[in-house]
């Protein structure tokens, strides 16, 4: 599995840049041409991918097009990623704003929000700015403060069983480097994958649906390299939860090392439902049934 860096190589795979997927575009009001594709019946739901920069194919194709018999999924790939336009400004206000400009552009009231992993915080960002027309969210695996001390640690203490070493105390300002040294042990050994799921087949899927879908990688690469440019994605966003007046369904993999098992329970959405289910950070896949009927439940639920 191709990696971007050392310390997030559990998080995404990049391929090369080029080949479009099925799909349209449309232009921002700064000229980014952004892809979508829409497919499915019923309430119109917003896919925002993880990563950073991760296209959609993957969800798509793995098991997201199984919710397209009770909404009308729209599948979109960020500025700088999969088949979209690059651009010079990642910030996340403009990945807020161009998720609405799309939600202009389908002349749509009101739609539902589905992110997965590093997702949540862009999509968290549009309910916070726009609550009037977000009618539900659906935070699958998602973090809320991206490569946070506590899920890092947790992350450190796992590859360590996995090695079959002893835990260390780590210094807060060590923690990062630490993974970045366990990751690169753990793929040596070609467990790397095991921080997303215990299942190296499904590992093997996604490689195989991403080298069928080449995307540029621009946003993830600006994130990652550049974090003091882009300080907003590194904060903590869990403490503004208690004031999204929104419906939201939390989705959580009792598994799930990317994120943390732990870190879900630091959101405070005034109007929110849990359901853990026994997975890794990969649910829509390997537990697509019990993905997809949770989700069923909660769209259904809302009028």
């Amino acid at each position: 599995m191709k990696t971007l860096l050392l310390l997030i190589c559990f998080f995404i795979s990049f391929a090369d840049i080029s080949a479009q997927n099925n799909g349209t575009f449309f232009e921002t009001s700064d000229h980014v041409r952004i892809q979508y594709k829409i497919s499915g019946k019923g309430e119109a739901c917003i896919y925002v991918p993880g990563g950073p920069g991760q296209g959609y194919p993957s969800f798509e194709l793995m098991g997201g097009s199984s919710l397209e018999k009770n909404l009308k999924m729209i599948y979109m790939d960020q500025r700088g990623s999969g088949t979209s336009g690059t651009s010079g400004n990642y910030h996340l206000d403009k990945m807020v704003q161009d998720i609405e400009e799309l939600r202009l552009h389908l002349k749509l009231k009101k739609v539902f929000l589905l992110a997965h992993s590093f997702g949540g915080i862009i999509a968290v960002g549009y309910a916070k700015k726009y609550p009037q027309h977000t009618k539900g969210l659906i935070l699958t695996n998602i973090t809320l403060h991206f490569l946070n001390n506590e899920s890092l640690q947790e992350q450190i203490e796992y590859g360590n069983s996995l090695l079959q070493q002893p835990n260390k105390n780590i210094p807060k300002d060590s923690l990062s480097s630490e993974l970045s040294k366990i990751s690169s042990a753990l793929r040596k050994k070609r467990i790397g994958y095991k921080f997303l799921t215990d299942d190296i087949e499904t590992i093997k899927q996604t490689d195989k649906i991403d080298s069928l879908h080449p995307r540029i990688i621009d946003f993830g690469m600006a994130v990652i390299s550049r974090p003091k440019e882009f300080p907003e994605y590194y904060t903590d966003y869990a403490p503004a939860t208690k004031d999204i007046h929104v419906p939201v369904l939390i989705i959580t993999g009792k598994k799930d090392k990317a994120v943390g098992t732990q870190h879900y329970k630091t959101f405070q959405f005034p109007d929110q439902k849990v359901v853990s289910i026994d997975g890794g950070h990969l649910l829509y896949y390997e537990k697509n049934r019990e993905f997809v009927e949770a989700v069923r439940r909660f769209t259904s639920g809302i009028r």
